[in-house]
């Protein structure tokens, strides 16, 4: 397949994170203290993961996020910087701590994940400011009041993938192109969804995704089987690839197909932000 994104401009809203990541051979019981993890620093956050992934497909992308004025700020911005993710329109806000997720990483490749928000709780609806682009892309790791307002001074294609898991009132939904949800998060929004006229992606891990038009299926997709080894920015690099794919005017079921596959790669590397390249998706 020969698709060229390197003229789709994309802004990606959301947070930006450190993520400590400590792979364990089982998930703790409460009560239970697990010994001999190994411990390793990525740079993470919903926001800047779709950020890099949507990079790494060809668009040009402006990430528009917080951090705090702390030392760990660096290492939160580290891939995007170096791989030439726009970063004009992020904010370091003093006072602030930067956002921190703590991971554990199972032998399977399943995940729990704790996030202490700090400047991305923060994020200042007063200073934000939006790059004119063709695509959006938002999640919920920062203030819905941000995002709402990213949405209604957004003109273009707006995707909002509603994780974590939280209730979204439907005035946002109205400025809604598609919606991505798992299955714990599409019971979150099941009770905005009347009404919606969007696209609705709902993932549904190692089986695949499944994309409706007002309740009508119009895409399925389920990815080869792999090997996972960390399943922590699977569904960040689905996103990104569907977003940029349909903002290109992609067949539904051929971006659907384009996003199962990018995110089942994802999984089966370390850290947050190993989505792949438009090379290695076979672009």
């Amino acid at each position: 397949m020969q698709v060229d994104f390197s003229r789709i401009t994309i802004a990606v809203v959301g947070s930006l994170n450190l993520d400590l990541v400590a792979r364990v051979s089982h998930f703790p019981r409460p009560g239970e203290t697990l010994t001999g993890a190994r411990i390793s620093r990525f740079p993470g956050g919903k926001g800047g993961n779709q950020a890099l992934a949507a990079h790494r497909l060809g668009a040009e992308v402006y990430m528009v996020g917080c951090t705090g004025d702390d030392p760990a700020a660096v290492e939160a911005v580290a891939a995007l910087k170096a791989e030439g993710v726009n970063l004009e329109y992020c904010q370091a806000l003093a006072g602030e701590a930067t956002g921190l997720a703590l991971i554990l990483v199972s032998d399977d490749g399943e995940n729990q994940i704790v996030v202490a928000p700090g400047a991305n709780a923060a994020f200042p609806t007063a200073s934000l400011r939006i790059p004119p682009v063709q695509g959006m892309i938002a999640q919920l790791e920062v203030p819905l009041q941000t995002i709402e307002l990213a949405a209604t001074r957004h003109q273009g294609f707006f995707c909002l993938n509603a994780a974590p898991a939280r209730p979204v009132p439907a005035s946002l939904l109205r400025s809604v192109d598609l919606l991505i949800v798992n299955e714990l998060e599409s019971e979150c929004v099941a009770d905005a969804l009347e009404g919606f006229s969007g696209l609705l992606a709902t993932t549904y891990g190692s089986r695949g995704a499944v994309l409706t038009s007002g309740g009508s299926e119009i895409a399925r997709a389920r990815p080869e089987p792999v090997e996972a080894i960390d399943t922590t920015g699977a569904g960040d690099a689905f996103t990104a690839a569907l977003t940029v794919a349909l903002t290109a005017g992609m067949d539904a079921q051929a971006a659907l197909e384009l996003a199962c596959k990018a995110g089942a790669i994802t999984a089966t590397r370390p850290g947050a932000q190993s989505a792949p390249t438009a090379r290695e998706l076979g672009l």
